[in-house]
């Protein structure tokens, strides 16, 4: 929905930052693995085979998202990624602020960003779950 705005360089910066995100919590699983597989149909671009999360630059990371637009949009679309598993564990909430810091958002933004994030996340269930049915 969102992701298609970005530039092509945001685009696969956004793909390694949500493979990040989704191992951060040391529990990635079949929930995230869709949710990127749909970001990246979303995109246009490949998922990557694997990831490396020992050779990951957060820093690095977030200097390619160079507009606001862009960074309000990877933070809106990884808020879904964090409540699509209905835990916001420790680790998301500490990788979530130091974005926020990085971008120079105000954190009461970010529990705005992080309620519409939850809602799509119960929305995305639920559509599998229609889409799922056996009649």
């Amino acid at each position: 929905m969102l992701l298609m705005q970005l530039e092509a360089r945001e685009k696969f910066s956004f793909l390694q930052l949500a493979h990040y995100l989704a191992r951060i919590d040391n529990s990635y699983g079949e929930r995230e693995d869709e949710v990127i597989s749909s970001y990246c149909t979303e995109m246009g671009i490949e998922n990557i085979d694997s990831f490396d999360i020992d050779n990951f630059c957060l820093e690095e990371n977030l200097n390619n998202y160079k507009s606001q637009r862009s960074q309000r949009i990877i933070l809106l679309e990884l808020m879904i990624l964090i409540h699509i598993d209905n835990d916001f564990h420790v680790n998301e909430k500490d990788l979530i602020k130091k974005i926020t810091e990085k971008f120079g958002f105000d954190l009461k933004d970010i529990d705005d960003y992080s309620q519409w994030g939850k809602s799509v996340a119960m929305l995305y269930q639920v559509a599998n779950i229609f889409i799922n049915e056996e009649n």
